[in-house]
């Protein structure tokens, strides 16, 4: 498999770990830090609770069972998921679930010229 990063994420005391293609991992990144800016102005209160993108590494080995690896596609579709359900279709709800689903396309198109 060609060259993955790993996102970071953390959410209060729990972190969560996201392999994603070297190519792609800024666009996480940079996605979450525009999602939590935007986020506060939802006027729905369905507004999913974020992680916060903290770091990005290239190796990365868990030493403590708690915690496992989620693929990048995974996350991005559980992403996905979440902010479609906001009941609210104002305008930063569908920017926000158009810059999502076009990350999740090109994730989507790098794992298919992978396989």
């Amino acid at each position: 498999m060609s060259n993955m990063r790993y996102v970071i994420l953390q959410n209060a005391d729990n972190l969560e770990f996201v392999q994603i293609p070297a190519s792609h991992a800024y666009q996480l990144t940079a996605l979450h830090h525009r999602l939590h800016k935007e986020i506060g102005k939802l006027a729905a209160d369905s507004a999913p609770e974020l992680p916060h993108a903290v770091a990005e590494c290239d190796n990365l080995e868990i030493t403590v069972g708690a915690y496992a690896i989620t693929s990048s596609l995974d996350y991005i579709n559980d992403l996905e998921k979440s902010f479609a359900a906001i009941e609210d279709k104002s305008y930063p709800v569908i920017s926000l679930l158009t810059e999502i689903r076009a990350l999740q396309a090109q994730l989507e198109q790098w794992y298919e010229e992978e396989a």
